[in-house]
């Protein structure tokens, strides 16, 4: 059976559908601004990333989708760049902080994005994980309604995505509101 690109068809409509929004909540968690690169992982067309730039230096968005990345080029502040979250394409400890916003349950290899995730992460830097609620029963349907539309979707609970950080050195903490979870990591250490 063929794959689907269903983030490719989408890319040019995709923010008339998913209103960009002021992301506080992530912005709080993600203790920003913060001195140093910030990356946002699967961050598709630059969406939520669009609010970190001045808050973080360089502002950088990680995605498989070209047509996605091809709508962060026209937003000002924002590095785009392609890349498997399994395989990233940069240097161990490149950023002091890490979002990743409704992104995780898309990738195929969830433990080993979670090792580049980490492997990318300053001493001292902070990971922030936003990912729809899989405890909730609108989001059971929403993960039914991903499988009906034949996306590679994977849906872990929060205490799940927590789990692929057992490192001696994590800090980890979940918060849940709504439909919405975020797993927030530190990695112990001085950052610098």
């Amino acid at each position: 059976m063929p794959i689907i690109e269903h983030f490719d068809c989408l890319a040019p409509h995709y923010e008339r559908f998913i209103r960009p929004r002021l992301p506080q909540e992530l912005m709080t968690l993600a203790a920003l601004p913060v001195e140093g690169a910030l990356l946002d992982i699967g961050g598709g067309t630059g969406r939520v990333a669009q609010f970190m730039a001045g808050h973080a230096q360089p502002v950088v968005v990680a995605d498989l989708s070209l047509p996605m990345l091809a709508q962060t080029q026209r937003k000002d502040g924002l590095q785009p760049v392609a890349a498997h979250s399994e395989r990233l394409p940069f240097a161990d400890g490149a950023f002091a902080r890490i979002i990743m916003v409704d992104a995780l349950h898309h990738v195929i290899d969830q433990r080993a994005t979670a090792a580049e995730l980490w492997r990318t992460l300053q001493p001292g830097g902070r990971i922030v994980i936003e990912e729809p609620d899989v405890r909730t029963f609108t989001v059971k349907l929403l993960a039914l309604a991903e499988k009906l539309a034949l996306m590679r979707s994977h849906f872990l609970t929060p205490a799940q995505i927590a789990a692929l950080f057992d490192h001696p050195d994590a800090l980890i903490r979940i918060q849940a509101t709504g439909f919405n979870a975020w797993i927030v990591v530190e990695k112990a250490g001085d950052a610098g």
